[in-house]
């Protein structure tokens, strides 16, 4: 499969990355600044430009299976980065005929599903703290809903660095509880499940670590 991977030199895109790599698919990393990315990831292809703009993202998505949107908010930058450069990529997608996507946007701004520890106490105080880039991915997800693309958005929670465990949990109905980070390799992971199960198009699935129990599905 031909996989755009957009927010390649993130730490979360490079994870992507590499899962895609391992697992036979063939890449192409979009990236700002091409030596900012891994010199071990080693993609097909790589599309480099600080300006992402509507011809450097046409070119970018162009002859992909799938496009996997690992942007997240830029410190000290625009409020609205992820929602605006969302439109940029939905719309490249339709000039080109892309049709599949899978986006990682975050769980920390919506509590449906949540223990009372996240939802009472945890979650009340980082929608403050983060109510910038909470919007601006609110925003997103709106926008990617009313695309006529072939969808799934990923909500993770707090993202680790290092070795994941080869497995993560799902819930299609509300955030996995009692659980409060995913290494990104295992991110990475779900990000590829997801685009490769034609069951999850259309639909928004909370991943993470964690304790089995009744309300969430393992993998791997």
């Amino acid at each position: 499969m031909r996989i755009s991977v957009l927010g390649a030199s993130g730490r979360t895109g490079s994870a992507v990355v590499r899962r895609a790599r391992e697992a036979g698919h063939e890449v192409t990393a979009v990236v700002r600044e091409q030596s900012r990315l891994d010199e071990d990831l080693h993609p097909e292809h790589v599309v480099a430009g600080r300006d992402w703009d509507a011809t450097l993202l046409t070119r970018a998505v162009a002859g992909a299976d799938a496009v996997a949107f690992c942007l997240g908010p830029v410190p000290g930058g625009p409020r609205t980065v992820q929602q605006d450069l969302v439109a940029l990529t939905l719309a490249a997608m339709r000039e080109t005929g892309t049709r599949r996507l899978a986006a990682i946007s975050a769980s920390g701004g919506v509590v449906d599903g949540d223990d009372p520890l996240s939802r009472y106490l945890a979650k009340p105080i980082i929608s403050r703290l983060l109510r910038h880039a909470f919007a601006d991915m609110a925003e997103m997800e709106a926008r990617i809903r009313a695309s006529d693309r072939d969808w799934t958005i990923l909500r993770p929670p707090r993202l680790l660095d290092g070795p994941g465990r080869g497995r993560y949990r799902s819930r299609r109905d509300g955030n996995v509880r009692w659980s409060y980070s995913l290494a990104r390799a295992d991110l990475a992971l779900a990000v590829l499940d997801a685009i490769a199960d034609a069951s999850s198009i259309g639909a928004t699935i909370s991943v993470a670590a964690g304790t089995p129990d009744s309300s969430a599905g393992a993998h791997r």
